[in-house]
């Protein structure tokens, strides 16, 4: 496969047995010569979507990116300046890791 353009779900999972929201997006990843390149928005226009998405990613970017052949890769997520978009990369480190979160 060089490229994908299409829908996908952005994941989050508090645990290994608790999934607290998942993100409709569409996505394009293209291989590139460091391994691939992806890119994406929130689909849809609900504010309330883009919003949670947001805090989602400032409390922790790892989500799983679900295609729709329930096929899975865990990701860290960029966010550009407009909340809605992003870029991704390929989440390497260890599946269990602490998570700091500082109140506001």
């Amino acid at each position: 496969m060089d490229s994908f353009e299409g829908r996908a779900w952005l994941d989050w999972w508090a645990n290994s047995s608790t999934l607290l929201a998942s993100v409709e997006v569409a996505v394009v990843i293209a291989t590139s010569s460091t391994g691939w390149d992806a890119h994406g928005f929130v689909a849809g226009d609900d504010e309330e979507d883009r919003d949670g998405f947001a805090f989602l990613c400032d409390l922790d970017p790892v989500f799983i990116l679900r295609f729709e052949d329930e096929s899975t890769v865990a990701v860290t997520v960029h966010p550009a300046e407009e909340r809605h978009r992003f870029t991704l990369t390929e989440y390497t480190e260890p599946a269990d890791r602490p998570i700091d979160h500082v109140d506001l």
